[in-house]
């Protein structure tokens, strides 16, 4: 979803096409046209010998939605030597409030177990989770400790890590999501790709890019 159309994710659940077009599948990726080189790297995260990938994503968003289980394939088949991670964007400050939900929950080590709860709470049982005390009701109503939550939701290392997101969705110029970046270089969307499908392969090659110049 683009950053102009994220308004629309409250009534709009349209989705973005999974399946990848038969010439697309037979071409190599080319930069500037499947995927984006950044101008200036950014600075990774990820251990030394570790190709960092970072997917951007909002929870409200139905193209993430969509994406997030083709996406959960993807990552169980990653290699090793790969560093992945999410970062929940804000293209506005009503974003945040899903901002803090996602690191609380990695904070709490239940972004596995609940990945998948959130976006099927708000796309397919149409509840509103946009708002702080929504947010906290919902995680007390599906099986974690609301004070121990709570608490995680508040700290300052959740706020951290906003920080930090807003950092990296302005360096890799995220123009919406689902979108990708790989190894503090490279920047891929659907747009970009012609499909997030796409984009997890352009994303596999640039992987191997990353790995050769290492």
């Amino acid at each position: 979803m683009k950053r102009r159309d994220f308004s629309l994710a409250a009534t709009s659940l349209g989705l973005l096409p999974l399946m990848t077009p038969t010439h697309a599948q037979t071409l190599g990726p080319k930069a500037g046209t499947d995927y984006a080189v950044l101008d200036k790297r950014v600075p990774v995260d990820a251990p030394a010998g570790k190709v960092e990938v970072i997917e951007f994503f909002w929870y409200n968003c139905p193209h993430c939605n969509a994406f997030e289980p083709t996406l959960e394939a993807w990552i169980k088949k990653l290699p090793p030597h790969v560093a992945f991670k999410r970062v929940p964007v804000a293209f506005q400050a009503s974003f945040q409030p899903q901002q803090k939900l996602y690191y609380a929950l990695e904070a709490m080590g239940k972004v596995d177990e609940y990945q998948l709860k959130v976006f099927n709470a708000i796309h397919q049982q149409r509840q509103n989770l946009s708002g702080e005390q929504q947010i906290i009701d919902w995680v007390a109503a599906n099986g974690l400790d609301k004070a121990k939550f709570t608490e995680q939701y508040k700290s300052f290392s959740v706020a951290s890590k906003i920080q930090r997101a807003k950092q990296l969705q302005d360096a890799y110029q995220v123009a919406g999501v689902p979108s990708i970046g790989i190894a503090g270089r490279w920047y891929v969307d659907g747009d970009l790709a012609k499909s997030m499908e796409r984009a997890l392969q352009v994303t596999d090659f640039l992987i191997g890019e990353a790995r050769k110049s290492a």
